[in-house]
């Protein structure tokens, strides 16, 4: 029960699938209070999912670009819990025009949302709740390797280099204040949202055969597993870095078998 007494905002769930829901099922089992964020049309899905949790949890309006969803945020989990220990920033979010191949074809505007979504966004999320976690606090991003260009990931793939660098920023102006700021790179999983990348199943095949311990993109449970433990005080010690869950996958160059 590493999270027993943690009240923790997780964001990006979108169906039962998402990583957010396997990293909110597991804090529960963990003995974490939780609450979700969605917005718009999604936020019917959210709360279906929210619905199959162990302990079905409440679904917060959040629409992560907006700065009075931001503050509506913070004031409804002041008013609910008085605090918070953790949140998990789970959202990215890149137009169609701007993934898939058409990384030189891209317009300025589709990037800057790429970039807004994906990575300013955590700086907006952390700054509006850091203080109400005092001393201890967690604040946890979803990643996907940015040291190297991806085929088909594209501008997703500049905004998740932002996205780390922006972690680093984050974990050296909050740090003073005992909030620690990291981030687990997964390998590929069979998300709704990564499923709908053109290309998708090619790049991700590509992990099964070259990762060292292997990879089972339909089993997000070790990616949770990292989260809790980020979210944890186990991990009091560890600020702006970049935990590699992918089997591995990073530190090698070739598949084994070569």
């Amino acid at each position: 029960m590493i999270l027993e007494g943690k009240r923790l905002l997780i964001t990006g769930v979108i169906t039962k699938d998402s990583i957010a829901f396997h990293a909110a099922e597991q804090a529960q089992r963990e003995g974490a209070s939780v609450l979700l964020t969605s917005f718009g049309r999604v936020r019917r899905l959210t709360e279906r999912a929210a619905a199959r949790l162990p302990e079905p949890v409440d679904v917060l309006e959040l629409d992560v670009n907006q700065a009075s969803d931001l503050t509506n945020v913070a004031e409804e989990v002041t008013k609910r819990w008085g605090g918070l220990d953790g949140v998990l920033h789970a959202i990215a979010f890149a137009p169609d025009d701007a993934i898939g191949g058409k990384f030189m074809t891209a317009p300025a505007d589709s990037a800057v949302e790429a970039f807004r979504t994906s990575a300013f966004s955590l700086k907006a999320l952390a700054g509006e709740l850091a203080p109400l976690m005092g001393s201890g606090g967690s604040v946890v991003g979803l990643d996907f390797d940015a040291s190297v260009a991806w085929p088909i990931y594209d501008w997703m793939g500049v905004a998740k280099a932002a996205l780390e660098s922006v972690s680093r920023y984050l974990a050296r102006e909050l740090g003073p204040s005992g909030l620690r700021v990291n981030l687990v790179a997964a390998g590929p999983l069979g998300t709704v949202a990564a499923r709908g990348i053109s290309g998708f199943e090619q790049l991700a095949s590509l992990w099964p055969r070259q990762a060292p311990l292997g990879w089972d993109i339909e089993d997000p449970s070790p990616v949770a597993a990292a989260i809790c433990f980020l979210l944890s005080d186990y991990s009091r010690g560890i600020t702006g870095e970049i935990l590699h869950v992918d089997g591995g996958f990073h530190a090698v160059g070739a598949p084994a078998d070569l």
